[in-house]
């Protein structure tokens, strides 16, 4: 992690300059939400990013940065998330592919007979904390059964937002109890805490906000009107299918690769290509007419032809049935480009927030602030918030509140695994509920759905952090500095770019 430049002509940020690039980023986007509604992420989005990142640099420049300076910290910033990109590009490839090789259409048909609508939101939840428990991410998780669960949900008459909300819930559940995760590794290495200590004390907030949003999505699931499809259209959807594609167990052969592959710890960017290019195998035997068809011709080259177009392009369903065809015209490398323009340009705001010194102007203002047990939880809490929304990459929501509020956890005599826990409940899993963080942009290009349309239904998201604030005020579950010593796990052995999503 970048630290600010320490030139001898620099000096330290106000704190009115370190807000004035955040204040006119959030009139800006209000703006933008105001002007495009859904669409603020197509492009509205990427300017008021990019205009505040300009903005935050001649600030810098005031207090004596270069230029040079100020574009390496943008530099820095955008390089922090090339991992995440080349997920991006993979998962692209991913849908496109596993929906030519008919396996997310397989999981489609059966999901559909198997799955009750009124179960739905909870056992997709379920499903997805237990994937995201075993492999420890939350975007391989929401990538691979996310996209089926969407379908199956979509051909039900269901919520997309809701159905998002529990899928995400889930693989954020999973993954931040999960030992396997980036995060859950980065938040105890930054506050020099032992790995299962950490995790055990999660379980204090991690468990009842999970439970609450299952509550939640059950009473949802029986009370929503909107999955009352009726037998015709279900048997419909099925023929259709059916029609396109050859439903088999073949077909889920590239899931349990890539499952398999997951749970034995290969980094997520080859466990994801490998998995496309499995699922183009597949399609090239046992789908071979779908494929041709992409392939644009009859000939022996046509499948290979198909099998790279689903790569890049994605699939292009010409099914009769409304239905099947909007669920499965989508994926492909080309699907993911406006993500990634969101990305790049959300961390070269963070990058030169972070160079000109004015992230740690505002982390020292909110501690100078801070003067009991519950304003400390709240404040980093609030922080690793804040940090999602400015520096747009969860890893920083991490690293520099972890960084910064080691020693004010000490002063106040409280453990450091408190601090990690407070790290998790915020800084992880509140990066999805912002449309400009690397998290939220991911979720919402993978799943299809807005992330304004999901936020308010990540339940889990959205509990957690609250239950982390009412356990600060209430002094309940803050272990003594006492309790007994922390491991010596150096902070720097896990803390790293980003790799993948959680």
């Amino acid at each position: 992690m970048s630290q600010p430049s320490s030139v001898s002509n620099s000096h330290p940020p106000s704190l009115l300059d370190a807000l004035m690039p955040l204040s006119i980023l959030i009139a800006l986007l209000s703006l933008s939400v105001y002007f495009y509604g859904a669409d603020s992420s197509y492009g509205p989005n990427q300017v008021a990013l990019l205009l505040c990142a300009i903005i935050a640099a001649l600030l810098g420049m005031k207090n004596g940065f270069s230029w040079n300076e100020m574009q390496e910290g943008m530099l820095h910033g955008i390089g922090l998330v090339f991992g995440a990109i080349l997920i991006l590009f993979a998962v692209g490839a991913l849908i496109g592919s596993w929906i030519l090789a008919g396996t997310v259409p397989t999981m489609i048909y059966y999901g559909v007979q198997i799955l009750s609508p009124q179960w739905f939101y909870a056992a997709s939840c379920i499903i997805c904390a237990v994937v995201g428990l075993s492999i420890g991410s939350s975007w391989t998780t929401a990538g691979t059964l996310g996209i089926a669960l969407m379908g199956i949900g979509g051909a039900m008459g269901l919520s997309p937002g809701i159905t998002a909300g529990a899928i995400i819930s889930g693989a954020y559940f999973g993954d931040k109890l999960s030992p396997l995760s980036d995060t859950t590794n980065v938040a105890a290495a930054v506050t020099s805490c032992d790995l299962f200590d950490h995790i055990r004390h999660m379980l204090w907030t991690t468990v009842p906000a999970f439970c609450l949003a299952l509550i939640i999505f059950m009473i949802l699931g029986f009370s929503t009107e909107s999955g009352q499809v009726s037998a015709t259209e279900i048997h419909q959807l099925l023929g259709a299918l059916k029609l396109e594609f050859n439903i088999s167990a073949v077909s889920l052969l590239p899931l349990l690769l890539l499952l398999v592959m997951a749970w034995r710890k290969v980094p997520a960017y080859p466990t994801l290509i490998c998995g496309a290019l499995a699922a183009c195998a597949i399609a090239m035997v046992f789908e071979p007419e779908a494929t041709r068809r992409l392939g644009g011709d009859d000939g022996v080259l046509s499948l290979i032809k198909g099998a790279w177009y689903s790569l890049f392009n994605g699939y292009k369903s010409e099914s009769s049935n409304v239905a099947v065809a909007a669920l499965l015209s989508k994926g492909g490398m080309s699907s993911m480009l406006n993500t990634i323009w969101l990305i790049i340009s959300a961390m070269a705001f963070g990058g030169v927030m972070e160079r000109a010194g004015f992230l740690e102007r505002i982390v020292n203002w909110v501690l100078s602030r801070v003067s009991s047990v519950g304003g400390l939880i709240s404040a980093t809490v609030l922080t690793c918030f804040g940090m999602n929304a400015s520096a747009g990459d969860q890893f920083m929501a991490i690293i520099i509140p972890g960084r910064m509020f080691r020693e004010a956890f000490s002063a106040k005599g409280l453990h450091g695994l408190n601090l990690s826990r407070s790290l998790e409940d915020s800084g992880t899993i509140t990066s999805v509920l912002i449309p400009w963080n690397t998290c939220g942009a991911y979720m919402s290009a993978a799943l299809g759905v807005a992330t304004w349309t999901y936020a308010p239904y990540a339940l889990f998201n959205l509990i957690c952090p609250l239950l982390a604030i009412i356990y600060g005020w209430l002094h309940f579950k803050q272990m003594p500095l006492t309790a007994p010593a922390e491991s010596n796990l150096k902070a720097s052995s896990n803390v790293h770019s980003v790799q993948d999503g959680g």
